[in-house]
């Protein structure tokens, strides 16, 4: 020994003979086997003193443990190679020896001198090291790739079943040996360290494979299974219907792995409410008949298939493997009802979709739904769900400009009605109704439409005609009339069934008492001056025609009397005496004036009246022209007849809203029509002047004009009227030109001639004239257009006198004078005015140049 060795040797004295030598090697991560020394037999001393002995018997002891736990570095076996499990017993999981035991419980368990002299020192935890080998290297390495091609290579029924069987084979491998061998060495057998390792061998699942995939996957697999067990698919096999069983072995192993829990039951949870869905949607959609039966059929659906299903399929996560009891297997009431509820959901979500065209088809018998959807709207949220997507509905396939007014129209009827059923106390319609009905003011026909809905005959209603059946129908069954409510209502202390507003209704909420039909759309109007002004005109319409019974007309007057007032329809209650009294007075000035028939052979005019109340009435039309002598002189003696009888009074002939019924003696045939007073006078005037004149008169339209004091509109629809009629015949060789056709070509009566199809096709035109006559005359009563137009040829003659003697001016400088030099003012704005001289433009009487309007030369 040399003196820098007896130095040294003096520092750091030599080992004994006792001590352990340090093994050749330490352990190496992914090591297949024992090397070297470390496969002599291990000893260990449980109490060494000395701590670099103790160092080199915990290293030892460490390098024999991680040796065994350590995993080959290769993949595990395929699923399908069964031959290859009986090498998870030979490569996989090593023989345990009693050394490998006593090293495991040196570096485990905590009554050893390793353990405690190292508690705290993540380096030196076995557990900590396991889980960065089988973890963080295998699982990287190996299994992660399997798992990712076999979710690629095989489609979602068989890929994910093959998925889960290989997550627990590596499961199973990485675990055997801890539970086996290393967590009974820990206190209270290893519960803590069990609980940590499953939950970062779950974290490594959950982040490092594609769970977005894999959640599809069993998303699809369970809802195939699903929609075969309980029958929702029709083209499902028999084999497809006994697959419970394999659905419940997939939810163990997910829950043996550790994927099952909230995760699992959060993918089950939604595929049942699209089973639901689906199932519902299917069986129920259209269903929409009264006395609907739906909901007890869903309920019991429910109860017997769909509850015992959900039982059966998420038992294994309730009792993982242990067998289940009676208890688990039976369905809870409590479920039952929770599940039925859900489903009353989905049927309530399934007729909300529907709704509008349920509102649609209500005549068709489909009350049935809105029984269905009256289970569903029992809370507030479902309420405004129900009345939100309704009135989008709305917005997208009704209230739109393509819609006609009286499809909107029958549509609020329905709705009116259904929502009556859906909830009698008026909130979810007054929700809905809000939208309709600001759309409907704003539409100019919405009140005729009503209007004359309320006065029409039922028989008269067709699609081609803008009257509601269902309304006039309403008119025919409504007995009572609700009256005007007063703004003050909910301040009647004197209401004994005076009830609150319920919780969700908005604050302008207003229910009304006795809620109909009619009373929905007559309070339309924000006035009732505008319904009452459109009633007086189309009541006067009805009551020019020649009709004798107005018992109709009478009902609905007295019916808006309670609900307007009479005051507010006291013209119309005047214009309806004026029509009844109308008769009395009549027959006492025929027989005052020896009007009646004779009864003599001799053919002779008669002359019936209806006087009216002219400061009562809307604007009636008072065109005149020339009738015949013989009327004219009826009409002097009637009306000396009616000063006679009403002192002080005077009667004002309204020759345009007559009608006569018109007697041909034509040489072939004889001809009978009823007819307007002008078509009358202008068939009159064609006339022979001398009696045995046998010649065909002819007339041109100038002639007629001039004869009859007539308009060349009403002249043209006369003679349109008569060559329809086959009585005139307008001349081939003279425009303007008509003769009287005595006799009707042979050819028109026999259909075999050679010429019969030429005739027949003058014939059809002939009667489309004819119809086209008949339609064209005006209504009695002028419309608001025909007043102002006849008030803008009083102002047009301002006009001309300010262009002539100021020269060419503005819109805008016109419309200021005219309000100051007409005596009341002037009551159109410039847009009127502006519609009214374009007119005279294109009639070639003003001209306009750079903005001026000025007289055209």
């Amino acid at each position: 020994m040399t003196a820098v060795d007896r130095i040294f040797a003096a520092v750091f004295p030599p080992l004994s003979e006792n001590s352990i030598p340090t093994p050749a090697a330490t352990p190496i991560l992914g090591s297949a086997g024992f090397e070297g020394s470390a496969e002599a037999q291990l000893t260990i001393d449980w109490e060494l003193k000395d701590t670099a002995a103790e160092q080199v018997q915990w290293e030892r002891a460490w390098h024999t443990a991680t040796t065994f736990l350590s995993l080959p570095n290769e993949q595990l076996p395929s699923i399908n190679d069964r031959d290859n499990l009986n090498r998870l017993y030979g490569q996989w999981w090593k023989k345990y020896t009693p050394d490998i035991a006593a090293a495991l419980r040196y570096v485990v368990s905590p009554d050893s001198q390793g353990a405690r002299l190292r508690r705290g020192q993540k380096q030196y935890d076995l557990l900590q090291w396991y889980f960065e080998e089988a973890g963080l290297r295998h699982f990287i390495q190996h299994v992660r790739p399997r798992i990712l091609q076999l979710l690629v290579d095989e489609d979602a029924k068989h890929g994910v079943s093959n998925v889960v069987i290989y997550l627990e084979r590596a499961h199973t491998v990485y675990l055997h040996n801890l539970q086996e061998y290393i967590y009974p060495l820990y206190a209270n057998g290893g519960v803590e360290e069990k609980r940590w390792m499953m939950s970062n061998l779950t974290g490594l699942l959950t982040y490092s494979l594609p769970h977005q995939k894999i959640n599809d996957d069993l998303s699809q697999f369970f809802r195939i299974h699903a929609e075969a067990t309980l029958d929702i698919r029709s083209d499902s096999s028999n084999a497809e219907r006994r697959r419970v069983p394999n659905v419940r072995r997939l939810l163990t192993r997910l829950q043996d792995i550790g994927m099952g829990g909230s995760r699992l039951q959060k993918i089950l949870a939604e595929v049942m409410s699209k089973i639901l869905s689906t199932y519902i949607k299917q069986t129920y959609a259209g269903e929409w008949e009264s006395g609907s039966k739906v909901t007890a059929k869903l309920r019991y659906w429910v109860e017997n298939q769909f509850a015992r299903y959900i039982v059966e399929v998420l038992a294994p996560l309730n009792t993982g493997n242990r067998p289940q009891t009676k208890s688990e297997t039976e369905v809870a009431l409590s479920d039952v009802e929770k599940w039925q509820e859900i489903a009353i959901n989905h049927l309530g979500a399934l007729r909300t979709e529907e709704l509008f065209n349920i509102i649609v088809e209500w005549e068709n018998d489909s009350k049935g739904a809105i029984e269905d959807l009256k289970r569903y709207v029992t809370n507030t949220a479902a309420r405004t769900h129900v009345t939100n997507s309704f009135c989008d509905v709305l917005s997208r396939r009704l209230l739109q400009p393509g819609a006609a007014t009286t499809e909107i129209l029958q549509v609020y009827i329905s709705i009116i009605r259904a929502f009556s059923l859906l909830d009698p106390k008026g909130v979810l319609l007054d929700r809905v109704a809000r939208p309709i009905r600001r759309y409907l003011r704003d539409r100019d026909d919405t009140v005729v439409i009503v209007v004359s809905s309320l006065l029409a005959d039922t028989e008269d209603a067709s699609p081609s005609t803008d009257i509601l059946p269902e309304l006039a129908e309403e008119m025919q069954y409504s007995t009572t009339f609700t009256a005007q409510e007063d703004d003050d209502t909910d301040l009647d202390f004197d209401d004994m069934e005076w009830m609150p507003d319920p919780v969700d209704a908005g604050p302008d909420y207003k229910k009304s008492k006795h809620l109909d039909v009619i009373g929905s759309l007559i309070s339309l109007f924000e006035t009732k001056d505008i319904f009452v002004k459109e009633f007086q005109k189309v009541l006067g319409e009805r009551l020019l025609k020649p009709a004798h019974v107005f018992e109709k007309e009478n009902r609905v007057l007295e019916l808006l009397k309670l609900r307007f007032g009479e005051a507010s329809l006291q013209a119309c209650e005047v214009m309806l005496r004026d029509i009844l009294d109308s008769r009395r007075v009549d027959n006492v000035i025929r027989n005052d004036q020896s009007l009646a028939m004779s009864d003599t052979n001799e053919p002779k005019p008669e002359l019936h009246t209806r006087i009216l109340s002219y400061l009562f009435w809307p604007s009636l039309h008072s065109e005149d022209f020339s009738l015949p002598p013989e009327i004219s002189d009826l009409q002097a003696r009637y009306a000396t007849g009616f000063e006679t009888l009403k002192q002080s009074r005077k009667l004002t002939w309204l020759n345009a809203l007559g009608q006569v019924t018109v007697h041909l003696d034509l040489e072939d045939r004889p001809v009978t029509e009823v007819v307007q007073t002008w078509q009358a006078s202008v068939i009159y005037a064609f006339q022979n002047e001398e009696p045995n004149d046998s010649h065909p008169v002819t007339r041109t339209v100038p002639q007629l004009m001039t004869s009859l004091s007539m308009s060349e509109s009403f002249v043209r629809n006369a003679l349109t009227f008569w060559v329809g009629k086959l009585v005139l015949r307008p001349s081939s060789a003279h425009a303007d030109t008509y003769h009287v056709l005595e006799t009707l070509p042979s050819s028109a009566l026999d259909s075999s001639a050679p010429s019969s199809k030429t005739m027949q096709s003058t014939l059809l035109s002939a009667a489309a004239a004819a119809d086209a006559a008949t339609s064209g005359p005006a209504h009695a009563v002028r419309s608001e257009e025909d007043i102002a137009q006849e008030k803008m040829e009083v102002f047009w003659q301002f006009v001309v006198g300010m262009l002539t003697n100021q020269g060419a001016m503005p819109l805008a400088r016109i419309v200021m004078m005219l309000k100051v030099v007409v005596p009341g003012g002037f009551p159109f704005g410039n847009e009127e005015l502006k519609s009214f001289l374009e007119g005279r433009v294109r009639e070639g009487r003003l001209e306009v140049v750079g903005g001026l309007y000025k007289i055209k030369t």
